[in-house]
């Protein structure tokens, strides 16, 4: 379980996150959610510890992100898997290789069990085999985005951090790549927290959501409860996504 409490970071004379207090829960899709400007992208780097922060606390099981020593937090780290916004797979490699990089650089498996690990991860996200000797460039950007989902949990990490993981794709792909996400969650017992805007992702698989507002946490609940809210702003928000993403 990942706690954020009241956690405050500014730039500058810009106080972007105030007094953010927040739970984050094992083996369920966590999403953040808020518009543009709001504070959750940097919400989402802070908990990652890619931003400093000015007060407050992150916890992993209790432990507190910004007080551990080094060795702590490069253990923390081999728990983490990351799927960024644009996949960020390296273009000069296989797609197989890209799988295989954590485990190079963090495993101390044996190089045919990285290959075992690297393979059986690219097969649960559905990639077929005779993809895997392909470049990033060879495959569409849904095989992309599944390719750096297999990435993110070859070390079988406790936490999945991932940045609009549907941003540029189409509404089927998007609903795949959010069941995989879900059934991967619960499969691994992660606890996985999502940077989104994307309200189809809200309305499938947020089983947690955090809605910030100027940098504040303004509601958090179910996705079954969300639209009998009664805070305005987010039912704004809501209808101003629904309404951007049926044009």
């Amino acid at each position: 379980m990942i706690e954020v409490v009241n956690l405050n970071k500014t730039f500058e004379e810009n106080h972007v996150l105030k007094d953010v207090s927040a739970t984050f829960l094992p083996g369920k899709t966590n999403l953040i959610i808020g518009k543009s400007g709001s504070g959750k992208t940097v919400l989402l780097k802070c908990i990652i510890g890619l931003h400093n922060i000015d007060s407050g606390q992150i916890l992993y099981n209790k432990q507190n992100l910004p007080e551990m020593n080094p060795r702590d937090t490069k253990l923390l780290r081999q728990k983490v898997g990351m799927l960024f916004q644009g996949s960020a797979l390296f273009d000069s490699i296989s797609v197989l290789e890209n799988v295989l990089f954590p485990l190079e650089m963090f495993s101390s498996m044996s190089k045919s069990e990285q290959v075992k690990r690297a393979e059986f991860c690219l097969e649960r996200v559905n990639i077929d085999p005779s993809a895997f000797s392909l470049f990033p460039a060879e495959i569409s950007g849904g095989m992309q985005k599944r390719v750096a989902i297999a990435r993110a949990i070859v070390l079988n990490p406790l936490y999945l951090f991932c940045d609009e993981p549907n941003s540029g794709l189409d509404p089927q792909t998007s609903r795949l790549i959010d069941k995989l996400i879900h059934d991967i969650t619960i499969e691994y017992k992660m606890t996985t927290i999502i940077n989104t805007h994307d309200m189809n992702s809200v309305i499938e698989i947020g089983e947690n959501v955090i809605y910030i507002d100027n940098g504040e946490k303004a509601w958090q609940g179910e996705n079954k409860d969300i639209f009998s809210t009664e805070n305005k702003n987010l039912n704004d928000f809501l209808f101003a996504s629904k309404l951007t993403q049926s044009n």
